[in-house]
């Protein structure tokens, strides 16, 4: 509790400075294993330097594994390993909140419950190493059609699809409705996958002003008469990147625009089943004009990859098939057989049970963290989108947040022809423990609570 390092020593940055010298007293023995490091925010008084600097040098002491963190006690000493080497040069374990996925189960039974399905499948483990029907086996699309269902949903087995994914699902659908040089609507800030696959093949992609509801009607209303689009890509329910949920009134608004101009709507509903009830699909409000997308790769796990998709009618179903034949022939039957296990056996309902309240929990903690009023999240969204405060840029911020070896996504990677705001997107899923996600998030918080030169200084 005392320990006091000495740095005047060293010409490396002050936070791998701190880190160097809990190794050399350590070997020295002025640091035994068990001893309780100061506190971070003491030590950097102490020491009249930042606190994130002290924080970082305890992460990189941890990353050498010469200290451990535990919650609610500190920072302890561990034993000295067998050869203590400083590295010459930073090379901070990055903290990706990059990308949106869900959060990793680790209880146990429910673990095992999911081994137990996968042990299921491999009995069949030689039929399901063939090829299977375009669009899914009967028993595949009957488990579907019962997924769907929860999102009132009774898709005619002819016009449901089991595809290798959400992005497959897209690429077909576009492949099929358009050709080069049309247009294609969309939200100002959308998913960038609609942004590369429109790009792909040569589709004009235009984003649509948004309010706290979504989409604006009036906007997608003078983008019809003025650009005659194929489609409008929508992704309604805890949209990527903003969180927004577009309430049953909007829904209403935006399918009447559609149907009065003949326009097609994509609705990618990937975040569909996280929440325990959300709005009326575009499917179930105007399904002669909807192909309805629902991924399980968002809501039950990315390596899951896999999607159903409904489409409009049979007469569609043909020309969608035929792209979807010549991009990726079939999704993968053993990959089917699994999401169609958990389904049936109720592992896919307890493993959503998980993601939610894990969710929960990590916003929960994101909104005691962040500095408040500073962007927009839900409480069962795998992200946070956060609104940078003046002088802060996106650049700055998430350049300085790289630094630290946090990952984040800049507001350009959403933007569709039109300046990106200062803002940035913060994911709290994927493998990240609360007690990492907590770590990065007080970097974020404490700097925020600076100018940008000020908190740059630090690093």
């Amino acid at each position: 509790m005392d320990w006091l390092p000495d740095l005047t020593q060293s010409d490396k940055p002050r936070y791998l400075a701190i880190a160097d010298r809990i190794a050399a007293d350590l070997a020295a023995g002025t640091l035994s294993a068990g001893e309780r490091l100061p506190p971070q925010r003491r030590l950097a008084e102490a020491l009249a330097v930042d606190f994130t600097t002290v924080a970082r040098g305890y992460v990189e002491a941890q990353r050498r594994g010469l200290v451990e963190s535990r919650v609610g006690q500190g920072t302890f000493v561990k034993a000295a390993p067998a050869k203590v080497t400083v590295p010459r040069a930073p090379s901070p374990e990055l903290v990706d909140l990059s990308m949106t996925l869900p959060p990793e189960p680790d209880d146990t039974s429910l673990i095992t419950r999911l081994r137990q399905g996968m042990v299921g499948v491999s009995d069949r483990l030689v039929s399901l190493m063939r090829y299977q029907p375009l669009g899914g086996a009967p028993a595949d699309k009957a488990a579907a059609g019962l997924w769907l269902g929860r999102r009132g949903l009774m898709p005619a087995p002819e016009q449901l699809f089991v595809v290798p994914g959400a992005n497959a699902a897209l690429l077909a659908i576009l492949s099929s409705l358009a050709k080069p040089g049309d247009a294609v609507l969309c939200e100002a800030l959308t998913y960038p996958g609609i942004r590369s696959i429109c790009a792909q093949l040569g589709l004009s992609l235009t984003g649509l002003a948004m309010d706290g509801d979504g989409l604006d009607p009036e906007a997608f209303a003078d983008a019809c008469t003025r650009l005659k689009p194929r489609a409008l890509y929508l992704n309604p329910i805890l949209q990527n990147p903003t969180t927004i949920t577009m309430p049953a009134r909007r829904r209403e608004e935006i399918a009447a625009v559609a149907r009065r101009h003949g326009v097609a709507i994509i609705e990618d509903d990937a975040y569909g089943f996280v929440p325990t009830a959300a709005p009326a699909p575009f499917a179930a409000l105007a399904p002669e004009l909807t192909w309805h997308i629902a991924g399980l790769s968002k809501c039950l796990g990315a390596g899951l990859r896999l999607a159903y998709v409904v489409v409009p009618d049979l007469r569609s179903g043909w020309p969608f098939a035929a792209a979807l034949r010549a991009s990726s022939i079939m999704a993968s039957p053993l990959t089917a057989a699994l999401a169609t296990r958990w389904i049936e056996d109720g592992s896919a309902d307890a493993l959503l049970d998980f993601i939610r309240a894990e969710t929960a929990a990590r916003q929960q903690l994101a909104g005691e963290i962040l500095p408040a009023g500073l962007g927009r999240a839900d409480p069962l969204s795998f992200n946070l989108w956060l609104e940078l405060p003046p002088p802060w840029t996106r650049a700055a911020f998430v350049g300085q947040m790289q630094a630290t070896g946090v990952g984040l996504v800049a507001s350009d990677a959403f933007a569709v022809k039109g300046p990106a705001p200062e803002a940035a997107r913060i994911c709290l899923g994927g493998p990240i423990g609360r007690k990492a996600l907590g770590d990065a998030l007080a970097f974020m918080a404490h700097a925020l609570e600076q100018a940008p030169e000020v908190s740059a200084r630090a690093l």
